[in-house]
């Protein structure tokens, strides 16, 4: 009788090395198929707005400053080299959509170039920021 009790203890346990196995591998999907942010790395003082619409899919923010600073992924960038900077972003994570964060004091001349630029690197749909009304 005591023999037949350790073999049915013995048999009773379960193998957990599948299961981390699975884990694990969700782990990597899960890591490898996120989408991160590149956020323009400047706050500006948008204007307010009645009626927005959210941006889900948008990856790619452009600041323009009140000084006509324009900042892309966190550092300063002349307008001439936004279009630049721009397709070297959708090579690494593509987009239909960038969204443009200018300060309510930011030149009109500005935003539209910058607008052209983000046309010229190939996107069609622009977006500007707004705060809340």
């Amino acid at each position: 009788m005591a023999r037949k009790r350790i073999r049915e203890e013995e048999e009773a346990a379960v193998d957990m090395t599948p299961m981390l196995d699975i884990v694990f591998i969700m782990l990597i999907f899960f890591i490898v198929t996120t989408s991160f942010v590149k956020e323009a790395g400047i706050e500006v003082n948008k204007p307010n707005a009645a009626n927005q619409t959210k941006q889900k899919s948008a990856n790619i923010f452009v600041a323009v400053k009140d000084t006509g600073e324009i900042w892309l992924d966190k550092r300063r960038v002349d307008v001439e080299r936004v279009a630049a900077n721009i397709e070297k972003l959708l090579a690494e994570q593509p987009t239909d959509v960038v969204i443009i964060q200018a300060d309510k004091d930011a030149k009109h001349g500005v935003v539209v170039k910058v607008m052209d630029a983000i046309k010229e690197a190939g996107i069609e749909r622009i977006s500007i920021a707004a705060a809340k009304g």
